[in-house]
């Protein structure tokens, strides 16, 4: 009988044992899934060509950040366009957030030139629009115009080594 009594008492610790690592591994389990970094989006392949984004976003968003703030001086006298309420100032934020977002396209896929220059032209176009895009939160006309300077100067610098 005392046989038959150990064999219980070993086989209830071999049980209690067994629960006890299956629910070790499965909270381990569950913390290795928690710190997993999320699956990656789904890559969409790249549609437009550069042309088509220089077209479609870079040259309106600038133009549009160039034409926010300016000096007109004709018959009529001196006439200062600055941004004046929230909304004007958000949509001339949003013209600087497409700009920088097209950076990040002209990257993409096979539209990168090179890694080299093109890369670091691009980070240039982004860092103006950066500084455009803080000047509208902060509702700096000269900040704008700073900005639209190197803007325009980025576009300049890439055009002369790279448009055709």
């Amino acid at each position: 009988m005392r046989i038959v009594h150990w064999l219980f008492l070993v086989s209830v610790a071999l049980f209690i044992s067994g629960i006890g690592f299956i629910i070790a591994s499965a909270r381990t389990s569950q913390t290795a899934e928690a710190a997993a970094p999320p699956a990656a989006a789904a890559a969409f392949p790249p549609v437009a060509s550069v042309k088509q984004i220089m077209a479609g976003i870079v040259m309106p968003s600038a133009a549009a950040i160039w034409d926010s703030v300016s000096t007109i001086v004709d018959a009529k006298g001196v006439q200062e366009n600055v941004p004046r309420t929230d909304q004007e100032w958000a949509v001339v934020g949003a013209h600087a957030a497409a700009l920088i977002e097209s950076a990040n396209l002209l990257t993409v896929g096979n539209r990168a030139v090179d890694q080299a220059d093109w890369v670091k032209m691009a980070k240039a176009m982004a860092d103006a629009a950066q500084t455009a895009l803080q000047a509208t939160t902060d509702k700096n006309p000269e900040g704008i115009l700073a900005a639209g300077e190197k803007i325009n100067e980025t576009c300049d610098n890439c055009h002369q080594k790279y448009q055709r």
